[in-house]
């Protein structure tokens, strides 16, 4: 089996901008990232890696409009041994957000991901549980953006980011517990919040977590132990690329302190299980 990076960033399709290039790559130390879609396949063809695809629509907070889902169905069909694919929605558009849901299921995509920092909601407010009951009837996974972020990162005031909004216990534990059909997975180790996302995994028999973002090397040594035992069916690996590449995340990943036992689960078993697929 190949291994699966479960948190990928596309360009989009109109490519990503060369400031915007220059800018990621100045806060991650990094190489500028593909500047098309086509590259960006080619690179994970190259690494014989799997992916899964996802943006965010944050078009009320920030009046840019979205990606189209039929972006990431087209990519998934023009590389269907390379990518699957989440669809993204904005929450405060009600009724709208609610039949995009629909139209993601009927896209063939495998579920939703949101940004609640950027898109400004906290996940267990009522106004929002009829796109989580909705995901659920689809069997649609959710991703939550979980923790601190880059977005804003050293801009004064953050860039008017507020970091509460994505702590695991109460806002997201809440949804867990209220759909309990309803699969959650918390994109990133959730600092300052790690101990509360690690309790939900623990608790929460649907809830589970990615690593993006963060290189291994600075993972906190309660994380690795929980992943070497108690939720070691319920973690995966997750580059965040362009912001991280897959090759940096997975050499640090080699001296973190992962069993070998594990290492599979969060490479590729853990993954290929909750999407359903083979790759």
């Amino acid at each position: 089996m190949k291994i699966i990076d479960f948190h990928i960033h596309p360009p989009g399709p109109g490519g990503m901008s060369a400031a915007d290039q220059a800018e990621m790559a100045a806060y991650f130390r990094g190489d500028p990232p593909p500047s098309t879609t086509e590259e960006m396949a080619d690179y994970y063809q190259k690494l014989d890696m799997f992916g899964v695809l996802f943006a965010i629509d944050a078009e009320t907070v920030t009046g840019r409009p979205p990606v189209p889902n039929e972006y990431f169905a087209d990519c998934v069909k023009r590389w269907p041994d390379t990518f699957a694919a989440f669809g993204n929605v904005d929450p405060w558009k009600g009724a709208a957000a609610v039949r995009e849901t629909q139209n993601v299921k009927d896209l063939g995509l495998k579920g939703l991901k949101f940004h609640p920092s950027t898109q400004q909601f906290y996940p267990n407010d009522q106004r929002f549980y009829p796109l989580w009951e909705k995901a659920q009837e689809l069997g649609l996974i959710v991703l939550f953006h979980s923790g601190t972020t880059g977005v804003g990162a050293g801009k004064p005031g953050g860039g008017g980011i507020k970091l509460g909004y994505a702590r695991p216990i109460p806002y997201m534990d809440d949804v867990a517990a209220d759909f309990p059909e309803l699969t959650i997975v918390m994109a990133h180790p959730a600092w300052p919040w790690q101990e509360e996302q690690l309790a939900m995994l623990v608790h929460k028999p649907n809830v589970y977590m990615d690593l993006s973002g963060w290189s291994p090397k600075y993972f906190s040594p309660s994380l690795i132990t929980y992943a070497n035992y108690m939720i070691s069916d319920k973690v995966m690996f997750g580059s965040d690329f362009p912001a991280i590449t897959p090759e940096r995340w997975l050499r640090d990943f080699e001296s973190a302190g992962f069993s070998d036992a594990v290492k599979p689960k969060i490479l590729r078993e853990n993954a290929a299980r909750l999407l359903g697929i083979d790759p």
